[in-house]
């Protein structure tokens, strides 16, 4: 893919982890080269789990730090907070008048969260109508997303759809990019891993506290002089989105072998997960250690989306009438 405006937004509802980076940020640091990349801290999505204020605040920084320090370029790549653009929240009103209830009603993201105990409000059903507004705001052309967003991008398909057939064909319709081999990253327990099911891995963090997640992943019962099966491993599965295929070939002879136990696959993980973020861990010090040049560069990246989310709602307000 080349030549594409690409949008792609990360919450800052918690620490990154792996499961972000390898189903959202590593595929769009990768194609950040040969595409105009717009992608975004999404902190207004995160308010919809009532977060501590200064919580949110250390939590946006750690998320600009993490993308920074994992190869985002902002020379390339125009990097902005979400509450930096207030143009969003008007367009997400507009969208929100076109937008029918049960299309949000239908929303497994919705049903799965109340499902999983977390508070019904407003926002959180309303979450695909602000992410439909953050992805069309910028006419982005594709959206990266996993398996689990998808139906939230086909939302915003439909309500885009439906504003150009009411008015006129103003906003772009956008298309996925869904990378299929690592849309699902298995967390502690075996499920999709995410922050709010507290069963996820950090990207950073103190060795030991890493380590010590990493020891606590759900296996089988196998004694450790039997054969396993590598293809139904949790470990052998984060193990093969950092390891070369020959180290993957490597570990999964020992795993068919026999006395090999869980606990040597973990170990080789964690080793395998230092040894791959190794030099990401120098560049977020190096950032850290200098908080007002974060700070600029997402004024920065805010200034140039600001351009094209103005220019866009202009068009959106004189069509509604708005203007």
């Amino acid at each position: 893919m080349k030549g594409k405006r690409i949008l792609s937004g990360v919450q800052s509802s918690g620490t990154l982890h792996l499961g972000n980076y390898f189903g959202m940020m590593r595929p769009a640091l990768s194609i950040q080269e040969e595409n105009e990349c717009f992608y975004f801290i999404a902190n207004y999505h995160a308010l919809t789990v009532l977060p501590d204020p200064e919580a949110l605040r250390q939590r946006t920084f750690n998320v600009a730090l993490d993308f920074l320090a994992c190869g985002l370029d902002p020379q390339k790549t125009v990097f902005f907070r979400q509450s930096d653009i207030p143009e969003v929240q008007v367009l997400s009103w507009i969208l929100s008048c076109l937008t029918p209830v049960g299309l949000l009603e239908r929303c497994h993201s919705y049903k799965d969260k109340l499902a999983r105990g977390m508070e019904a409000n407003q926002g959180l059903f309303s979450y695909p109508v602000l992410m439909a507004a953050d992805i069309l705001l910028y006419n982005s052309q594709v959206v990266p997303v996993g398996k689990d967003q998808k139906q939230h991008l086909e939302v915003t398909r439909d309500i885009a759809i439906r504003f150009n057939n009411h008015y006129g064909d103003i906003l772009t319709i956008p298309e996925p990019m869904i990378q299929e081999e690592v849309a699902v990253i298995p967390g502690l327990d075996g499920q999709k891993m995410s922050k709010s099911y507290g069963n996820a891995i950090e990207i950073f963090g103190e060795d030991k506290a890493i380590r010590k997640k990493f020891m606590s992943i759900v296996t089988d019962s196998t004694p450790m002089e039997e054969p396993k099966n590598p293809d139904t491993c949790n470990v052998y599965k984060l193990f093969k989105l950092m390891g070369t295929p020959e180290e993957c070939e490597a570990l999964r002879a020992k795993y068919l072998g026999g006395n090999f136990g869980y606990g040597h696959a973990k170990q080789a993980l964690f080793e395998k997960y230092k040894e791959y973020f190794a030099e990401a861990r120098e560049r977020r010090s190096e950032y850290l250690a200098k908080p007002q040049l974060v700070e600029d560069i997402l004024q920065d990246g805010a200034s140039r989306a600001r351009k094209v989310a103005q220019a866009t709602l202009h068009k959106v307000c004189a069509a509604v009438g708005l203007e």
